[in-house]
């Protein structure tokens, strides 16, 4: 079905209308939060000092620009994809975790749901009062043009505030989901990354230079190829093919069939990104700390950490090996060779020309090595590739690809997917 018609039998469906009706207004309301700011600092000056700060700046993609307003919205969903990320961990690494989700079916997994908003209270909490610390010590050495303090008091309310918007942000993504249409979290990323596009063209617009007329049309090239490849590399998949034997079950002959095992290139998505931002935060949030400590020497070192990793040369190559390194491990911890090589053992399945069991396993964690190489280079070009754009353009509003290009890439592919699941499902009740 071609994208117009997509949308125009969206409308004509009543129930289908009033759902993507629901999602819009909820966004809207994501929006309206993420422009209630938090009083007491100007705007302009916190900006300036996102733009410097390549820690703290790149996490603002996830807040939709609410973190460099410090608004309500100033975490975004960010506690709760990390409250996620953790749960899918812990599923994974202990066996009660992992027992609830597969033998209690839904339940467990509304259970493993409840812990995980449960877990984003305390995270959320952590994340605020640590960015609330970091911009007060970011204005008291001249990072911010107001000095920015809170009382002990000011500080709780300010903390729980922004907590509150960000559960808030939280279950307006739950009903997103809802409806069917998309993933409320990713949507709620995805339209703060859009929406911060005008600023960015007004900016570009403001330092038009005609002789840098071959670098915007270079640019406009680089951006369409990139997209392009996103787009390939995000639906990109290896087929594996499986047979299943003949069987009697029931006084019926069962199986006979042929069919395949996906493997997708790209299987871990954007969590090895988030996990990368996450640990190379790490140590510049320490710095930061103790940056402004009495003691002489500490504040040295801590300056120079924080001045090392706002290097764009290091700061980029330790990225990359971080997402690359990530890649591998998440895919490992999610997609257990042994696991579905019992299953097809059981099921009576194989891969033509391997032996069930053992063998299986060692064929399927090769393969998935091979192209998880290729998602693991691939992802860690994309993180990286804004900084690339900027040190060749020499213009901090060209910026091709990154972590931002991919969410938006992978939410379009995604809410496209569930929109025909919708329609073909509809059409099939009408049949």
């Amino acid at each position: 079905m071609q994208p117009f018609a997509r949308f125009s039998a969206l409308f004509k469906a009543p129930d289908l209308r009033k759902k993507l009706l629901i999602m819009i207004g909820l966004l809207v309301v994501f929006r309206i939060a993420s422009h209630i700011p938090v009083p007491g600092i100007e705007a302009e000056s916190l900006r300036r000092f996102f733009e410097g700060n390549n820690l703290i700046g790149l996490l603002n993609i996830f807040s939709g620009g609410g973190l460099s307003r410090l608004s309500l919205a100033m975490l975004g969903v960010g506690p709760y994809i990390t409250a996620s990320i953790v749960m899918q961990l812990l599923t994974v690494i202990i066996p009660k975790f992992e027992q609830l989700q597969r033998e209690e079916g839904e339940a467990g997994r509304q259970k493993i749901q409840m812990y995980t908003r449960l877990l984003a209270v305390p995270l959320g909490i952590v994340q605020a009062f640590g960015f609330l610390t970091i911009l007060q010590r970011g204005s008291a050495g001249g990072g911010i043009g107001t000095q920015l303090t809170f009382t002990p008091l000011e500080m709780a309310i300010t903390i729980v505030t922004v907590t509150a918007g960000s559960i808030l942000l939280m279950w307006l993504g739950e009903i997103i989901t809802e409806q069917g249409l998309g993933n409320g979290a990713s949507l709620i990323i995805f339209v703060g990354i859009i929406a911060q596009l005008p600023q960015s063209l007004q900016q570009t617009v403001s330092l038009y230079d005609p002789t840098k007329i071959p670098v915007y049309l270079m640019f406009l090239l680089i951006a369409v190829v990139v997209t392009a490849g996103v787009v390939f590399v995000t639906e990109a998949q290896r087929n594996i093919p499986v047979s299943y034997a003949k069987r009697v079950r029931g006084g019926k002959l069962m199986g006979g069939v042929s069919t395949h095992l996906p493997l997708r290139v790209n299987q871990a998505g954007v969590i090895p990104i988030i996990f990368a931002l996450s640990l190379l935060l790490f140590p510049g949030v320490i710095a930061q700390f103790f940056a402004t400590s009495k003691i002489a020497m500490i504040a040295e070192i801590s300056r120079s950490v924080v001045s090392l990793f706002n290097n764009s040369t290091f700061y980029g190559i330790f990225y990359f090996l971080l997402v690359v390194v990530f890649t591998y491990f998440y895919t490992a911890v999610t997609f257990d060779p042994k696991r579905i090589a019992e299953h097809l053992q059981k099921q009576g399945g194989f891969v033509p020309g391997i032996r069930p069991g053992h063998a299986t396993m060692i064929y399927l964690k090769a393969v998935t090595n091979r192209i998880t190489l290729a998602g693991a280079l691939f992802l860690g070009v994309i993180a990286v590739l804004p900084l690339v754009a900027q040190g060749f353009t020499k213009m901090s509003t060209l910026t091709v690809g990154g972590t931002g290009l991919l969410i938006v890439v992978s939410v379009i592919l995604e809410t496209m997917k569930q929109i025909d699941a919708q329609l073909t499902m509809r059409e099939y009740e009408n049949s």
